[in-house]
């Protein structure tokens, strides 16, 4: 029994040893990979970057310039504007800001181990967003944004192509305007309310942010959290207590969501027409595509219908709710331009409810993004002046092509449309109801 029990120990012995080799091959290749990534292969972006003349910040190992952009974001976030100051561009993206003065319009810095080209010129812009020079990858954060959506503003290649032609028609203006019910319905409510709050000499102090904001908010909140910690290589498998919660905000929005589609599909196979609102539209285009190549059912599978209604939603919604705000407040930093868009609206539309036809009339309303480049827009570019505008915007700069709102090329926000019959509706009815002005509280700090 000795003799056995002796040989099988050393038996196992080599074993053991093959398994620590194993190991140790594991940990040398993972260590090597790492370093590939977190060094080697910035250092050599960066080498291939400034040999093309780009000129920018140097890499520094795996953070970059993440420290510098949060320190200078504290910085010019502790104190606000001048009220009616329109010059942003310092205080709400001070380190992009610095870096185009200190190393010009086209410049690089880096994202943790990530470059990232700034872009200032606007024909160079467009070259790249009408993917002129090939194939240009949107940069993907898997693991963060496939809690958000895994839809079209996530998507490269074959599969983008497909769903971009499905979604497409669904987003026509003719389709949206079986959509303005539900928008004016939902715009209605809200005056409403606000009427409700009103005192006896007819007005009331309000903040319009939670009022015109959504749930996705909260959402939002978590994201930015995440994108702190992101460059970190796996942080979003790691069971911190924001990405706990995101991942069970994301369990609950894709069971409510399977449970909705399941029920409106199960509609249409029996006859029901589709639903005017953007899930109807979006099942109806997708339908509509199975249709044209023979086949039956879905042209989109019932996760790929989650994930664009996720996308629609909280890309969607938030951004559109930030528009009516700061448009809110720079009307109600100039009066005058408030008097001409509220006398616009009037004469457009009187009291009653807005419709696509005299949407197409605004002149004083549009939505403005307004860029900030003095060699484009002039020496007034930081003064709120909308009727530079007033001949179009291939007038409105230097340059024809240099207010780029949803981007260009072939992936220009799909939902653009949407989002201006959205905010224009909003911004009438609310004109039609009310004047307003900045509270004596008010802080200006965008």
């Amino acid at each position: 029994m000795v003799l056995r029990a002796t040989f099988a120990a050393a038996a196992s012995v080599p074993w053991s040893l093959l398994a620590g080799g194993l190991l140790g091959v594991v940990l040398l290749w993972a260590a090597g990979w790492l370093l590939d990534r977190l060094w080697w292969q910035p250092r050599r972006l960066e080498r291939a970057l400034r040999a093309q003349g780009l000129c920018g910040t140097s890499y520094r190992f795996l953070t970059g310039d993440l420290k510098d952009f949060a320190r200078m974001n504290q910085e010019a976030w502790s104190r606000p504007l001048p009220l009616r100051c329109h010059d942003i561009v310092p205080r709400v993206a001070p380190f992009f800001c610095n870096n185009i003065r200190e190393h010009g319009k086209t410049n690089m810095s880096w994202f943790g181990p990530i470059p990232k080209v700034t872009i200032v010129d606007p024909d160079l812009a467009k070259d790249v967003l009408s993917n002129k020079f090939g194939h240009f990858e949107k940069l993907k954060f898997r693991a963060l944004f496939k809690l958000i959506t895994d839809g079209l503003l996530n998507q490269d290649g074959e599969k983008w192509a497909k769903h971009r032609r499905i979604l497409n028609p669904g987003f026509h203006l003719e389709k949206l305007n079986r959509m303005l019910p539900a928008f004016t319905a939902c715009c209605e409510e809200l005056v409403s309310r606000w009427a409700d709050s009103l005192g006896s000499d007819g007005s009331c102090e309000l903040d319009v942010w939670p009022e015109l904001q959504n749930l996705s908010g909260d959402q939002a909140e978590r994201v930015m959290k995440s994108f702190q910690k992101i460059v970190i290589p796996g942080y979003m498998l790691l069971p911190t207590e924001n990405n706990r919660k995101m991942h069970r905000n994301n369990k609950e929005i894709k069971t409510i969501l399977r449970d909705i589609i399941g029920k409106r599909i199960q509609a249409m196979r029996e006859g029901e027409s589709t639903k005017d609102d953007l899930l109807g539209l979006l099942l109806e285009s997708s339908m509509r595509e199975t249709g044209t190549s023979g086949q039956s059912g879905m042209a989109m599978t019932i996760e790929d219908v989650i994930e664009e209604c996720k996308l629609f939603y909280f890309a969607g919604m938030e951004t559109t709710s930030v528009l009516l705000t700061w448009t809110i407040v720079v009307l109600g930093m100039h009066p005058e331009w408030q008097d001409r868009a509220r006398e616009e609206v009037l004469s457009l539309f009187g009291k009653n409810k807005p419709d696509l036809e005299g949407f197409s009339r605004l002149k004083t309303l549009p939505v403005l993004m307004i860029h900030h480049c003095p060699d484009i827009w002039g020496s007034d570019v930081h003064e709120f002046k909308p009727d530079r505008f007033s001949e179009g915007i291939s007038k409105a700069s230097k340059d024809p092509g240099a207010f780029l709102p949803f981007g260009w090329g072939p992936r220009i926000c799909i939902g653009q449309n949407f989002a201006l019959l959205e905010a224009k509706i909003a911004l009438c009815m609310i004109l039609q109801r009310y004047e307003f002005e900045l509270a004596a509280s008010y802080t200006h700090a965008p």
